[in-house]
């Protein structure tokens, strides 16, 4: 498991390399087939990168050292800095869920019953539109599969049948 010290450093080569390809996420999410979000959380240390993709990476972003590949190939500390909020774009993005939450949760419970979104089995991406005025727009989208809520029955708990 990578310290924070030590992903704090991995992150930071990681952004250089980055930056030195002069690529954007999106640029690097169209050669690799993967999600904008995903790449970036992939060079933020917050997602693994899957062996079979590493040279889609790679092709992407031919300066990036094997060793960093190798790294972004072992399960990352998935955190964040509790001072992130502060960050205008993030506390806006925070609002908007907090604004919109109790409707987003009452249409999913309309459409699907009583459950939740997983952030697990999870997409997100970030698009540039034209408004209707013509005026630049960001798209944010979530795209979890649906965890229905079970009932707790006790003749399906495991841990109560194997003491039987």
């Amino acid at each position: 498991m990578e310290g924070e010290t030590s992903k704090s450093s991995i992150t930071k080569s990681l952004l250089a390399v980055k930056q030195q390809s002069g690529k954007s996420y999106s640029q690097i999410a169209e050669e690799t087939g993967l999600t904008n979000v995903y790449v970036a959380q992939l060079f933020r240390r917050q997602a693994q990168l899957n062996p079979d993709t590493s040279s889609k990476l790679q092709a992407a972003v031919p300066n990036i050292p094997v060793e960093l590949l190798h790294e972004m190939m072992k399960p990352p500390m998935r955190s964040y800095d509790p001072n992130l909020i502060q960050e205008p774009a993030v506390y806006r993005l925070n609002e908007a869920v907090m604004h919109f939450g109790e409707s987003i949760k009452e249409i999913i419970n309309e459409e699907f019953g009583d459950g939740i979104m997983s952030a697990i089995d999870f997409y997100c991406s970030v698009d540039k539109v034209k408004g209707v005025d013509g005026k630049d727009r960001a798209v944010v989208t979530f795209d979890g599969k649906y965890l229905p809520y079970s009932e707790q029955k006790s003749e399906h708990m495991v841990s109560r049948l194997q003491r039987q």
